[in-house]
């Protein structure tokens, strides 16, 4: 793969795709601390943070009303994002006490769902909360600074990070990485991949500030994901499954369902390709694959969005969050040069034209 020195991480320019669009800083300010709060502190039927006690708080998974270490994850993302200090630490307190495992052989990883008041539905982690958790606390240890403990930022995310990689070899549980291929497992106990857990962007940012002993770990596994997103990604479509082998070839059936389709978790992967491409800039062929997904939903209404074959033959089935798959259309404008780039960026801000 090419490399360059062109993307954002190196040039401190960060893309505004609104901003492209010619809409004002202040109308975009407005907008992001609109979202912000009416997530955060708006409406029942909006919002999704509730403080729990004095120094906690949750992200509800509104449509299971339980509480998932993806979603507590991203709401770290969030407030770290927005500068929210205090609701970042509130989040961070309830992931630490009530998810975290503290020994066993999950030690150090997170429960993937609770109860809102912290008691575990499951004991088993889902590796896509693992990495958000730790990038969210490396980007609060630079934003903030590292505190005590618990909120010794970087310590926290090492810490993660450590047993992510290491379990298998040490022989206390499963690591969430293969070792051979260098790729990010459904589960840890798992022998196939999720395309949309893959997050080249985050590992190159692990290769620098995760311990220094899996600085190449990080480097090579950057490699593999982006290599990986080749053949996940259909070459005519970009439509990805939501689960895959390690070849990239979609995964045979579960017993809980059959994922071998492009649904709810596979709609994160142009959003995550769309963020590679602008940070790093590594992969010309994250160009062209924004360009195919974006091709595809062109003419497609959001009311209509389905599941799909990855060759693009829809369902019945209408999806469960077509704003959300939007949004990630949008967001793979960040790489997409191509007629259809403006048209979602514009729909995602103007929700009267949905």
């Amino acid at each position: 793969m090419p490399m360059t020195q062109q993307g954002a991480f190196y040039t401190g320019e960060y893309r505004n795709l609104f901003k492209e669009l010619g809409f004002s800083e202040d109308d975009i300010n407005a907008k992001l601390n609109e979202t912000w709060n009416d997530l955060f502190y708006g409406d029942p039927d909006v919002r999704i943070y509730y403080p729990q006690d004095a120094d906690k708080s949750y992200i509800l998974d509104t449509g299971n009303l339980d509480v998932r270490s993806e979603g507590m994850s991203y709401g770290m993302m969030m407030a770290v994002q927005m500068n929210k200090k205090e609701e970042f630490d509130r989040l961070w307190n309830f992931s630490k006490t009530f998810m975290q495992h503290k020994e066993g052989r999950y030690a150090n990883y997170f429960a993937w769902h609770c109860k809102p008041d912290g008691t575990r539905i499951s004991q088993g982690p889902a590796p896509d909360g693992e990495e958000f958790f730790a990038m969210a606390l490396f980007f609060a240890a630079k934003r903030w600074g590292n505190g005590p403990e618990p909120y010794n930022y970087s310590e926290q995310a090492q810490t993660i990070l450590h047993a992510c990689v290491h379990k298998t070899e040490t022989g206390d549980g499963d690591s969430m990485w293969d070792a051979e291929t260098k790729l990010i497992k459904f589960i840890p106990e798992s022998t196939f991949s999720d395309p949309s857990y893959h997050l080249p962007h985050f590992y190159d940012l692990f290769a620098l500030w995760a311990d220094e002993r899996d600085h190449m770990f990080w480097r090579e596994a950057a490699e593999a994901s982006r290599t990986y997103l080749h053949t996940a990604c259909h070459p005519i479509t970009g439509l990805a499954p939501e689960y895959a082998n390690f070849n990239g070839s979609p995964a045979e059936p579960q017993p809980h369902g059959d994922f071998s389709h492009f649904f709810s978790d596979a709609y994160r992967v142009a959003a995550n390709i769309g963020l590679d491409w602008a940070w790093f800039q590594k992969d010309i062929w994250q160009v062209d694959q924004c360009n195919r997904i974006q091709a595809f939903f062109r003419n497609i209404e959001v009311s209509d969005y389905r599941r799909y074959t990855i060759e693009g033959q829809p369902f019945d089935e209408l999806v469960l969050h077509p704003t959300g798959l939007l949004a990630t259309n949008a967001m793979a404008s960040l790489a997409s040069n191509g007629p259809e780039a403006e048209h979602f960026v514009r729909l995602l801000w103007t929700p009267s034209l949905l």
